[in-house]
């Protein structure tokens, strides 16, 4: 991970657990920062997350928004 990459990490990180990780957890699921390369981030989903139809809208709709409305250097959320 380059330095600006390792930036953004610390920086998408706290957007998470400030944000969003609480309204994942009140509907029972679980949300991962696993890497971000060139402003693509990537997550992985699970408890009542996974396996569930909505987890792409949570993903786009929620998670993908709220980063691109925090951080300008968000191009996208993929599942890890």
């Amino acid at each position: 991970m380059n330095d600006e990459d390792e930036k953004l990490f610390f920086e998408v990180k706290k957007v998470i657990e400030r944000e969003i990780r609480p309204i994942i957890e009140a509907d029972g699921g679980r949300i991962l920062l696993k890497k971000v390369d060139s402003g693509i981030v990537y997550v992985s989903l699970s408890g009542a997350c996974a396996g569930c139809p909505g987890a792409v809208m949570t993903l786009r709709g929620g998670v993908e928004r709220i980063l691109k409305m925090r951080i300008k250097e968000v191009k996208a959320v993929k599942l890890a």
